[in-house]
This record gives C-alpha cells, sequence and structure tokens, in this order.
C-alpha cells in the first residue's frame, strides 16, 4: 500500500528543505528567497533557487526541481520509497508499516543484500588457501592486512561457478545475479558463469555504505587488466568514485583524484585518505560535480603515460564547468603516485601534492616545450599554442597574470596578446552560434518535449494549461470552482491533464502539496511541475486569467476539423456554427 499522506505531512515539517539541501549546496540570499549553484548540471552562476513559502525549488538553468523528497531522489539517485526512508531516519521518525514495497525498490534492495554477501565471499576466500595467489599480488603493492580489511579487498576464484553457486545456496535465482552484474548468460543462453574470475576484488561502496559494485583486477598481464560491474539499477558507473565514502570525511575541502584503485588504496595506507578514482570510466560531469560537492580543489594524480595525459586534458576541460579548482600533479621519474612514493617517499610526495601546478600552468608549461624561444618562429609557434588557453580562462584577473607570464617569455606586449585571446574567445562563441543557428535551419533541432510530447503541436494551449495549474497551485482553494467549468478531458496535452486530475484527486487540505504529489511523478516531472509554479512566482493572477484559459482549452475542443465537418447533417452544422459564436462572444465580454 502506498505511504499514508498522514506520514509525508509530518516528514515534510520534520524536514526543512532549506536545511536538508544546505548539506550538500551553499545558500545566498536573494530577497525572499534563496538562491545557490545547482548540483545536477555544471553552472559557475547560481540559478536554483529555493522557495521556502511553499518548501520547493526549481533551477532555471536545467530544469531540475519540486520538493525535499525529489531533491533526495536526485541527489541521492533513490527511488521514491528509499528517499521517503533516507530523510524519515534522518529525521529520526519511524517509517510506517507497507504491505508491498514498490518492485524497483524491492530489487534494488535485493542487489544490494547479493553484492553484500558477494563480497564476503570474495573476501573470505582471499583469506583462505586457494586465495594465495591473490595475496601475494597485494603483498607486491605492498598493501597491509589493515588496508585489506578496510577496503574489504577480496579475490574471485579461477573458476566458472563458485560465487554462482554460493548464491544459488543462499537463494538467490540466476537471473537475479544476472541483474545485479555477478554472473552472465553463456552465448547459447543456457548456462550462466561468474563475471568475476581470477582477479584481485574490489567492492565499489557507495556513500551511504551500501556495495553497489565490484572492480577486479587481474593477476597478470592479459586483458582487460580491470573488469568493472556493468551499470545495474543501484550502480552507475559515470555517477560514482571510488573511496569518496572514506575520502568525504577528510575535512581539507581537496581531493586527490587518480586513476585506479591501486593508487587509492596505496595513497590511503600512506596517509591520504581523501583520494578517489573514476570505476573503469574517464572523468564524467556528473562525478566532476560530485568532486566539487565534497571539495573546493582537486589534485589529478593521472599517470605520465600517453593514455594518462590524454584523460588529464579531458579533466581539464570537464573541470573548468564547475566550482572547483583543478591542480595538476606532474610526477617526474615515475609513472604513478605509487612508483613515486616507492622511489622518492611519502614527505616528497607531500610536498608534490601541497605544490601542484595549477591547471593554466601546466597547460603553458606544456605549450612551450618544443619551443625555441630565443627565434622569431619559436616565440610564434608558442603564442599560438598558448592564445586558446588563455582564451579559455574565464577569470579576467587570472588571465591578465598568465599573459604576463606569455609576454615577458615572447616579448610581444601583453595588451597585445590579451587582445588577440579576446578575439579568440569571440570567433568561438560566435562558430558556436552559427553551428546552432545552422543545426535549427536544418530542421535537426526541432521542438521535442519527451514529457509532454503535444505541446510542440500545442503551444497556444499547453501554455493555457500552464496558467490554470498555475493559478491552482498558487489557490488551491479555488480548485473546486475551475473543476465544476473545466474537466481533465478539456486539456489538451496528457501530461498537463494528468497533474489536473492529482489536484482533483487530492484532499482539500494537500491540493497543492508538492510533497504529498511527488509519489505520483517522476523526479523529472516533478520538476516541470516545480518550473510552472515557479515562473509564476511575484506574479500577480487572477480568476478572471484562469477563466480566459478556461475558455482557450474549450473553444479548442470545440473545433472539427475540416473532414468533421464535411460529414455534418445541416442540422448539426448550424449547431456547431452556434457554439462557436456563443465562445466568441463569451471571449469578447471578457
Amino acid at each position: 500500500m502506498p505511504i499514508p499522506q498522514s506520514f509525508i505531512e509530518k516528514l515534510k515539517y520534520a524536514c526543512d528543505l532549506e536545511s536538508v539541501m544546505s548539506s550538500y549546496v551553499e545558500f545566498k540570499r536573494e530577497g525572499r528567497n534563496k538562491k545557490c549553484l545547482c548540483p545536477f548540471h555544471s553552472e559557475k552562476t547560481p540559478s536554483l533557487v529555493l522557495y521556502p513559502e511553499n518548501q520547493s525549488f526549481y533551477c532555471f538553468g536545467c530544469g531540475a526541481g519540486g520538493d525535499v523528497i525529489t531533491f533526495i531522489r536526485l541527489i541521492e539517485n533513490l527511488d521514491y520509497p528509499s528517499a521517503v526512508r533516507f530523510l524519515a531516519q534522518k529525521a529520526g521518525l519511524p517509517m510506517p508499516e507497507e504491505e508491498k514495497d514498490t518492485d524497483l525498490s524491492a530489487r534494488k534492495s535485493r542487489i544490494l543484500e547479493m553484492n553484500r554477501e558477494a563480497a564476503r565471499f570474495f573476501h573470505q576466500y582471499l583469506l583462505s588457501e586457494q586465495g594465495k595467489a591473490g595475496r601475494a599480488y597485494l603483498a607486491s603493492r605492498r598493501l597491509t592486512r589493515k588496508t585489506v580489511t578496510t577496503y574489504g579487498l577480496g579475490y574471485a576464484p579461477d573458476g566458472w561457478s563458485a560465487l554462482r553457486d554460493h548464491l544459488r545456496q543462499k537463494g538467490y535465482r540466476y537471473e537475479e545475479m544476472e541483474e545485479a552484474g555477478l554472473v552472465a548468460k553463456s552465448k547459447k543462453g543456457d548456462s550462466y558463469y561468474d563475471y568475476f574470475r581470477n582477479r584481485v576484488i574490489f567492492p565499489i561502496i557507495d556513500l551511504r555504505g551500501s556495495v553497489v559494485g565490484f572492480g577486479g583486477r587481474v593477476l597478470d598481464d592479459s586483458k582487460p587488466k580491470y573488469l568493472n560491474t556493468k551499470d545495474t539499477p543501484v550502480f552507475q558507473k559515470s555517477h560514482i568514485l571510488f573511496s569518496l565514502n572514506l575520502a568525504k570525511k577528510d575535512t581539507s575541502r581537496r581531493l586527490i583524484l587518480c586513476e585506479g584503485n591501486i593508487d587509492v588504496i596505496t595513497l590511503y595506507q600512506a596517509g591520504f585518505p581523501n583520494a578517489v578514482a573514476t570505476c573503469g570510466t574517464a572523468l564524467t560531469e556528473e562525478q566532476a560535480r560530485l568532486i566539487a560537492q565534497y571539495a573546493d580543489e582537486v589534485v589529478i594524480a593521472y599517470d605520465s603515460d600517453a593514455a594518462g595525459q590524454k584523460a588529464l586534458s579531458r579533466a581539464l576541460q570537464i573541470f573548468s564547468r564547475v566550482t572547483v579548482t583543478p591542480r595538476v600533479l606532474s610526477m617526474e621519474g615515475a609513472k604513478d603516485p605509487d612508483e613515486y612514493i616507492n622511489k622518492f617517499g611519502l614527505e616528497q610526495f607531500k610536498r608534490l601534492v601541497d605544490g601542484a601546478e595549477q591547471a593554466s600552468d601546466h597547460a603553458l608549461n606544456n605549450a612551450v616545450i618544443g619551443c625555441d624561444l630565443d627565434t622569431d618562429e619559436g616565440r610564434l609557434a608558442y603564442l599560438n599554442r598558448a592564445l586558446p588557453i588563455l582564451s579559455g580562462i574565464p577569470n579576467a584577473i587570472e588571465r591578465e597574470v598568465y599573459a604576463g607570464r606569455v609576454s615577458k617569455q615572447t616579448g610581444v606586449l601583453k595588451e597585445t596578446i590579451l587582445s588577440q585571446a579576446a578575439a579568440l574567445s569571440r570567433r568561438e562563441r560566435n562558430r558556436a552560434k552559427r553551428r546552432e543557428w545552422q543545426t535549427v535551419q536544418s530542421g535537426r533541432a526541432q521542438y521535442r518535449d519527451p514529457l509532454d510530447p503535444k505541446r510542440g503541436e500545442h503551444l497556444r494551449e499547453a501554455r493555457a494549461e500552464e496558467e490554470i495549474l498555475r493559478y491552482l497551485l498558487a489557490f488551491p482553494e479555488e480548485i473546486g470552482s475551475v473543476a465544476a467549468s473545466l474537466a481533465p478531458e478539456d486539456f489538451v496535452t496528457d501530461f498537463h491533464r494528468r497533474v489536473y486530475e492529482v489536484l482533483l484527486s487530492a484532499p482539500a487540505e494537500h491540493a497543492a502539496d508538492l510533497s504529498q504529489m511527488s509519489a505520483q511523478f517522476t523526479p523529472q516531472e516533478m520538476g516541470r511541475i516545480a518550473g510552472i509554479l515557479a515562473r509564476g512566482n511575484g506574479v500577480s493572477q487572477s480568476k478572471k486569467q484562469c477563466d480566459d484559459c478556461i475558455t482557450v482549452l474549450r473553444q479548442y475542443r470545440g473545433k472539427k476539423t475540416p473532414d468533421e465537418i464535411a460529414k455534418m447533417s445541416p442540422q448539426e452544422l448550424a449547431e456547431y456554427f452556434k457554439k462557436q459564436q456563443e465562445l466568441k462572444r463569451k471571449k469578447t465580454d471578457h
């Protein structure tokens, strides 16, 4: 059965939206409301607004919005029941007994149970006689027993069915194991086999302490070197960082971003608990935004080989779009942090981290490599490499400082360099605009609304529907009078009709309460509803405006297509035109 409305009401009062969001974002006051940088997309200017009076939020940049439950669903990647449970635990409220959980929530719980059992199996196997090969590999990486226990490291035996058979004995079905990414189906489709075999296992743990997936490393040079859990209902590689559950406890507001799990664990053991790594993917924007929630500065400690430097270039581009300062660790004489520490010692590595280059420093230092600054040709080559770097620095003061450095190196006036960088920046913006316009002109950018597909075909009616919904969300006491003259069938777009039906069916005291509506809509749909409400903030609305919008919908419903008119009898035709005249008079009278 659904969670009782009385409990949701109690939860709403116990979990003030501003208080909950403040654990994730930093607010600035703007009149009666508050603003912050949106945690759901990359931005440098705050576009998310909190509305304390109706306990809602809305981002004018990406469209995320809703109530406190929606926020937790988005920020913690939870379904509705799990988000309610998360908030209830935070507020110290016991959850009401539920007869039946949602299917997705039940599947997620089942997968997390399987993952926990698999992690125990892998860890125990590592410590057993059969796990000797795994222990030898970890010993070769100088990892202590304490570190192995802290990370729950394990070993997957060199066989095809050890984990599968173990989980089957625990009562799990093969189909469930496959959904969790723990087994794979044979090509013939008639059997299942262990996904991880003869590998050291790294459990991947989320911020709530749940095992959501695994990484496995081979013990030799065979390929693939690393194997990670495929995306499952509880695990998305692009949204999680290895060891962030431990790194978030560090108070330095600095994270060290490594390439691999072993680098992270080595740094943790060496006294750097703030190290994290991506899980088998290049850095994504979602991971960069996650880092920005826990750090003001990120030190990128990628390998010094070609692949590492390519990944570094991509990471710097992504970090330029979030509010975190990237620095680059240049490990001369070593391939990765583990090798550097073993060669030069822990103290030298600490100094290296503290003195890590800023991103612009690193880029300019690389740009000058191979350019002979004693020749005109070399200086010109360096300038051609440096100008794009300078044009991409958003901070004017920082750009001027680096332009001064390039000026000293090349003998070209700083003002000339700044002027050229500004011109390059303008040209790039103009190119982007031209590309956008060409896309529009070619017809490739036709308007499509995945939430409300009919909106593009019926913009006039859709806007009228939004005005009606906005009016009812602001004045729920008017729902009865509007319902008397407007049926759900009068709505043209399906999404707006659903919202209207929910408003009509809700108890009078909760009619326009977003917390009561969020159980019936996805987070994306809640964002659309919050947007309708937010765009009316500070705009006066009257019953007359609402009535005008009702007339627009009724006019549309009254219209007939040319084919329908052609099939009418003379009497039906006369009646039809009479109704159209009446609607026109009503519109004129208003």
